[in-house]
């Protein structure tokens, strides 16, 4: 147990202030994303700008397209938020039908197939069907989420539990324990979101 502490405080010395800032933006990202504020993608666009960067020096070339991915949605996030009817104009938190998410998955596993054995024959890339699979995922999730629909935080579990491991594997130490916090995290904003729907279907119950 001494050792894992020593270890990981050595780790900690080493972090790269532009990681920490990914960080610390990624985090009020999801602080925010939960109370469903606007304000999220603003700090989504700011880290996943500076991962785009960590993530090809990392050698993980599907994640820095997976960010280049994020700043677009990030902003499609914002209008897309502000495109609900009242004179808020907040987007409600919606439920979409099974058959979307099995037809989903279907297109993320053969995309995973292909892109991971291209990775796998003609690149450097680490962990090229694991790497693919996180982000493929991922931009599923992050579109449920620009819609705002309550299934994405299933979607960012499995990924964030997959996303430690791979993270620390690479020397991301610090982006590793930010994915170990989004799994703390997304039962908070599954249930923030559930109580959200629940309040849209019946006004004054939540």
């Amino acid at each position: 147990m001494n050792s894992f502490l020593a270890d990981i405080s050595e780790q900690l010395a080493a972090w790269s202030p532009a990681e920490a800032t990914a960080v610390v933006f990624a985090i009020l990202y999801l602080l925010l994303a939960i109370r469903e504020s606007i304000w999220c993608w603003l700090c989504a666009g700011v880290s996943t700008a500076i991962y785009v960067w960590l993530f090809i020096a990392a050698k993980l070339y599907m994640e820095s397209l997976l960010n280049v991915f994020y700043f677009g949605m990030a902003i499609y996030g914002w209008i897309s938020w502000r495109s609900g009817e009242g004179d808020k104009h907040e987007l409600p938190v919606a439920v979409w039908p099974r058959r979307v998410h099995v037809a989903a998955v279907a297109v993320v596993a053969v995309s995973v197939f292909v892109t991971g054995t291209w990775l796998a024959r003609y690149s450097d890339a680490a962990y090229p069907y694991i790497d693919s699979a996180t982000t493929f995922a991922a931009m599923w999730a992050t579109f449920l989420v620009t819609r705002k629909v309550l299934e994405n935080w299933w979607y960012w579990l499995a990924i964030d539990v997959v996303s430690v491991f791979l993270y620390w594997s690479r020397g991301l130490e610090l982006t590793s324990l930010l994915f170990i916090v989004y799994v703390v995290m997304i039962p908070f904003g599954l249930i923030s979101w559930t109580r959200s729907y629940r309040a849209n279907k019946n006004p004054g119950i939540v």
